[in-house]
């Protein structure tokens, strides 16, 4: 699979380590993160560092997320010098944090990606006010019907919308590019959830910031 495709509920794999895997860094991301962190990659020149990612869809099964990233730790960590872990907290509870520190591996700081793309000291001061912000990011304005409504099953029973989307007042789009096309499909699917709209341009925020300084630290 070449670096220019990105499957949206798949596993990715872009790794050139060499046989003894001398000097190769492994990212170890969620599947949703996997263009962004791409851009980085090609951006900067972390020629150093592979990445690696676990299906998107797990965030349906948070549950399974621990575990998924204590086997891909296993599987790949030998072939390289060192491992990061491109998650945030991402609905574990605290066991992911508590498998990274055990398996002694860094990973993002934040409650989730919401979280990191606004910078996390900016989303954690807006505090009470956003209780009833429902978030999109570029990834969900891309696949919001496979990681939104089919899961919940409004596809099928619409009229269950109310029940799920009432306690919300607005959905905020928080873009990490500056596309129309995209504003364009958050401001739809705020429609269909009945929603008020808001864009925030954030870029990446923390995931940039944390990136820049693994990539800096193992050069």
């Amino acid at each position: 699979m070449s670096q220019n495709q990105h499957p949206d509920d798949a596993s990715l794999t872009t790794d050139g380590y060499d046989e003894t895997g001398k000097g190769r860094i492994l990212l170890l991301a969620c599947g949703a993160l996997a263009r962004e962190i791409l851009d980085l990659k090609t951006r900067k020149g972390w020629d150093h560092m592979d990445l690696t990612c676990l299906p998107a869809i797990l965030h349906v099964h948070p549950e399974k997320i621990t575990q998924a990233v204590e086997d891909a730790i296993a599987k790949h960590r030998e072939k390289y010098d060192q491992v990061f872990v491109v998650y945030a907290d991402c609905g574990t509870g605290g066991l992911l944090q508590q498998a990274c520190d055990r398996l002694g591996v860094e990973m993002v700081k934040g409650p989730h990606c919401y979280s990191f793309f606004e910078g996390n000291e900016v989303f954690a001061a807006k505090g009470e006010d956003e209780t009833t912000a429902f978030y999109l990011t570029d990834f969900l304005a891309r696949q919001f019907d496979a990681f939104v409504w089919k899961p919940l099953g409004l596809d099928r029973h619409p009229q269950l919308r109310d029940m799920y989307f009432g306690n919300y007042t607005k959905l905020v789009y928080q873009a990490q590019t500056d596309d129309p096309a995209l504003t364009a499909r958050a401001q739809e699917c705020a429609e269909r959830m009945g929603l008020d709209f808001e864009r925030r341009l954030t870029g990446y925020g923390d995931l940039e910031t944390t990136l820049t300084d693994w990539a800096t630290r193992t050069r």
